[in-house]
């Protein structure tokens, strides 16, 4: 498991490289976290960076690249990450990837495989990729330094704003959770973990005690579709100062139109679905909302 000494070599190898995160102003005792202006549009930039960062440090990326399973969000990041060390990416996502996520990722310069209808699949064919071709293997969430880049944020969240006591996260596979968590513990701020309840891998796997795989069936599949939450992410689920918590489709829709037509900001399903996990579980502490991600077509807010 990954601790704070993780998030201290991350923060030193990112710093720099990644956009310190702007909080908003949102409401009474509430702030955003816009990560979302974040390199690529998400936080995957920082896991990213710091994979990277470290791969280089140890002399172990080789000539063939990077490769990577993503949705779309990890796969910008991997392959924005790779240009920045001049090496390949070879990006591999569902056929349901959002096609503006598809075309930023060719215009980022990677080779992009569109394979099956869910994350699953097409990380079972970047797995065989990386077997044949010799590229360094990526991961979306499941990786130490993924978790240990995400979890930066936290310290520059409370740099920002020092009374912040909450701060609430949505959870795909869970790496943005598993690094904010450890940083938080050590800061004593709660994190709430909010799901989708169409794919809920987080609250399942503290339900059953052991990651295990879920159907995916949610406005916000697209970046919250991990069938099996990482074990890292369980084990931050289990410590004191963390809380699952479940929103339905309808409230992820709700909460992102609120927030074009209240705040004018435009962020996908994902994104919205902490906001909508904090409107339904408010906190009677300080409370930042992560707004992780903005690779979406704004057309339908209009």
């Amino acid at each position: 498991m990954i601790g704070y000494d993780d998030i201290e070599a991350a923060t030193r190898r990112v710093t720099g490289g990644t956009r310190p995160v702007a909080l908003a102003h949102a409401g009474e005792r509430l702030w955003f976290a816009l990560e979302f202006l974040q390199h690529t549009g998400t936080f995957k930039a920082r896991g990213a960076l710091n994979f990277t960062a470290a791969h280089r440090e140890s002399g172990t990326i080789p000539a063939a690249g990077l490769t990577i399973a993503s949705g779309g969000n990890a796969g910008l990041a991997c392959a924005w990450a790779a240009g920045r060390q001049g090496v390949p990416a070879t990006v591999f996502v569902p056929e349901t990837a959002p096609g503006v996520k598809v075309a930023r990722l060719r215009r980022l310069g990677a080779d992009v495989r569109r394979v099956g209808r869910e994350y699953a699949e097409a990380a079972e064919a970047c797995a065989a990729f990386t077997a044949a071709n010799g590229a360094l293997g990526s991961h979306a969430y499941d990786d130490p330094l993924i978790a240990a880049g995400a979890g930066t944020l936290l310290p520059e969240i409370l740099a920002a704003r020092p009374s912040i006591g909450t701060v609430v996260v949505a959870v795909g596979g869970g790496g943005l959770f598993a690094g904010v968590a450890a940083a938080a513990e050590r800061h004593g701020v709660r994190v709430v973990a909010v799901e989708p309840e169409g794919s809920r891998a987080l609250n399942a796997a503290l339900e059953a005690g052991a990651p295990v795989d879920v159907p995916v069936r949610s406005v916000a599949a697209d970046s919250l579709g991990a069938r099996r939450v990482s074990a890292e992410a369980l084990h931050w689920a289990r410590r004191p100062h963390t809380t699952s918590v479940l929103v339905r489709d309808q409230d992820i829709t709700a909460a992102r139109r609120l927030l074009w037509d209240e705040h004018r900001i435009a962020v996908e399903h994902g994104a919205a679905a902490a906001y909508a996990g904090a409107l339904s579980s408010p906190s009677p502490a300080e409370t930042c909302v992560v707004l992780c991600g903005a690779n979406t077509d704004p057309s339908d807010l209009a």
